[in-house]
């Protein structure tokens, strides 16, 4: 799968998070406080809600709703009322940019 260009590296402060829209799909990128980048489908997995303003700690990621805690590494639940890991997706870092294999 073809590699795409999401955001430069200084566009995301350690652990934050930056939306990434691509393809008529939502997603996110994480920097944790390692400062590896992940990336994640963007849309919680308990309702309909962006994960763009969730609350990063280390390598995780809490929905700005309902609290639900996930991994960004693996996308899995760490907390609920989510029960229904993240996708995840494969990230590199090039030249100052954040790649995603989508």
């Amino acid at each position: 799968m073809p590699w795409i260009d999401a955001c430069a590296t200084d566009d995301i402060d350690a652990e934050d998070v930056r939306r990434f829209d691509h393809g008529g799909r939502t997603f996110i990128i994480v920097r944790n406080h390692e400062d590896a980048y992940y990336c994640t489908d963007g849309m919680c997995t308990h309702e309909d809600v962006h994960l763009c303003d969730g609350l990063v700690v280390e390598n995780t990621i809490e929905c700005p709703k309902h609290s639900s805690i996930f991994n960004v590494t693996n996308g899995e639940v760490e907390t609920p009322p989510a029960c229904e890991n993240l996708r995840t997706y494969p990230t590199r870092v090039e030249g100052g940019r954040v790649l995603v294999s989508l």
